[in-house]
């Protein structure tokens, strides 16, 4: 929207446009040395010029307007306070009890004094075929001579000595005194009766501990 022309503006367009022809047509009479008409005849144009220029200034001002008032948002309204979920509490797992550890073979608990028991002995070995109780890690020939000699010929002899046998054992071990106890001759022999002497010794080959 542009301002609309009073006639009080056109008034002052036209003063100021007859004004600048005025000085105008005396410049170019007195300074510029033109004779009286063509003197006339540019200060008219001039004027016109500026009365055109003048007018179109006014025409295109914009119309001023009144400050709107400032509207000011209404305040959003503070959101309902939702209520916080309720934490229903779950129970925990129970813990699962860890697989209880294999526990190594333990060497027998010393026998008090006294309580040695020797174990049931045979005459000769059953059959006349007597077991290589070399087998056992920790019997060499010698240790094997003397087993015989004792009346000890097979596997599940050794296999089925009590606490109190082993003692009794190994004290009559001449020259080899607790070596049933500290060789584990015991559980190699129940090996030996569970798996057969092949299996055993591929296992104690392989580093397996009986």
């Amino acid at each position: 929207m542009y301002e609309k022309q009073t006639p009080m503006t056109l008034a002052l367009v036209g003063a100021l446009a007859g004004t600048v022809t005025v000085v105008a047509f005396l410049m170019l009479l007195v300074m510029g040395g033109y004779a009286f008409s063509p003197a006339a005849f540019l200060a008219i144009l001039i004027g016109l010029i500026v009365a055109i220029v003048l007018f179109v200034g006014f025409h295109n001002k914009p119309a001023t307007r009144a400050a709107a008032p400032a509207v000011h948002a209404a305040p959003k309204p503070m959101a309902e306070s939702v209520p916080a979920a309720r934490v229903v509490a779950t129970p925990a797992p129970a813990p699962v009890a860890a697989p209880a550890p294999v526990a190594a073979p333990v060497a027998a608990a010393p026998v008090a004094a006294g309580a040695a028991r020797k174990p049931e002995a045979l005459t000769a070995a059953r059959g006349g075929n007597a077991d290589d109780l070399k087998i056992i890690k920790g019997i060499g020939p010698k240790l094997e001579e003397l087993c015989h000699k004792l009346g000890f010929y097979h596997f599940d002899q050794v296999a089925n000595w009590t606490a109190e046998e082993v003692a009794w054992v190994d004290e009559n071990l001449e020259g080899f005194k607790g070596r049933v106890t500290r060789d584990r001759w015991v559980p190699q022999a129940k090996a030996i009766v569970a798996m057969g002497p092949t299996e055993f010794l591929r296992r104690l080959d392989a580093g397996e501990e009986f």
